[in-house]
């Protein structure tokens, strides 16, 4: 991938580290209502008012006409599906676990994106990155461990062994969806996924109204629309990094989250700390880090070999 037009690394990584901090800031939001609202209903509200900053700004550009023509609407539903689902796991768990370890599951996603592109995209994956993928779901395998364990002993009753399940699902189908962006991104522009995302997340969000949406008090309506205003704001801000740095500089940095998480975990919701969790959460970043920095070295060497590649590629 070559550097991007508008090429400032410093910013883009001060963007990337922003939208960070508000991504956890819409996490701390939605856990903070704990298990009251139902998974669908939070979903809802986290699509529907992301809507609003994410208009806002693309008519402010004046492409918000542009950005709602597509030549894949049935690609765009089947990314709302999948998202959806993760996002239903991901809110369902996020009440159910101390903080820290929800975010540490969170970070096998990228591991299980890679497997996942293998698979359905037929992407050629090396010795290099099968290792450190191994190595990082021993790591997501050491921070769920411990709830898991409840299965034998408390069953499926044990709440933190549900969103220890539900977080690895989330995981799961969050990789897949990542894989449908590829797809999309081939055709598609940035502006028109994350519009139709949300639209159809917010549509498919409400056929779980029929299982149990409650009418919250307006303290948590007003919670769960400043989470949904956040998450838009988040996403601009991430694809804005992107236009200033390459992915393999300003990826690391979303483990920049792990920190916030224990802090806020600790110290708002008095989560407890495990060992494994930290140990976990290590092994997995570590194994993140490292794909990143291989994809980074054979990007570099791709471009070498096309400078030096006589014309016709011969």
């Amino acid at each position: 991938m070559s550097p991007p037009a508008d090429s400032n690394p410093t910013l883009g990584i001060g963007l990337k580290c922003v939208s960070v901090v508000v991504f956890v800031g819409m996490q701390t939001m939605i856990k903070s209502v704990g298990d009251e609202i139902p998974a669908g209903e939070v979903v809802f509200f986290r699509s529907f008012f992301a809507l609003i900053p994410v208009i806002v700004y693309l008519a402010y550009l004046g492409d918000l006409a542009q950005s709602l023509k597509t030549e894949d609407l049935p690609g765009h539903m089947l990314r709302g599906l999948v998202g959806v689902s993760s996002m239903m796991l991901s809110f369902f768990s996020l009440p159910r676990l101390p903080y820290p370890e929800w975010i540490s599951i969170s970070y096998g996603t990228p591991l299980l994106t890679v497997v996942f592109a293998a698979i359905f995209l037929k992407e050629t994956v090396r010795a290099y990155r099968w290792t450190a993928v191994a190595v990082g779901l021993v790591g997501v395998s050491v921070v769920t461990a411990p709830n898991l364990s409840l299965l034998s002993e408390g069953g499926l009753a044990s709440g933190e062994a549900l969103g220890a399940l539900a977080a690895l699902g989330s995981a799961c189908f969050a990789a897949v969806a990542m894989i449908q962006i590829r797809r999309l991104v081939q055709r598609e522009k940035t502006a028109t996924i994350v519009v139709y995302f949300s639209l159809t997340s917010s549509l498919i969000s409400l056929f779980s109204l029929p299982v149990g949406w409650v009418l919250p008090p307006a303290q948590d309506v007003a919670i769960l629309v400043t989470a949904g205003l956040l998450g838009g704001v988040g996403q601009l801000l991430l694809t804005a990094s992107y236009r200033y740095a390459d992915t393999s500089t300003i990826a690391p940095f979303e483990y920049t989250s792990l920190v916030l998480a224990i802090t806020i975990g600790v110290f708002l919701f008095g989560d407890p700390l495990q060992w494994t969790t930290i140990l976990g959460a290590l092994i997995v970043v570590s194994a993140g880090i490292f794909i990143i920095w291989r994809e980074h070295r054979l990007g570099i060497e791709r471009r070498k070999a096309r400078r030096v590649s006589p014309p016709g590629g011969s």
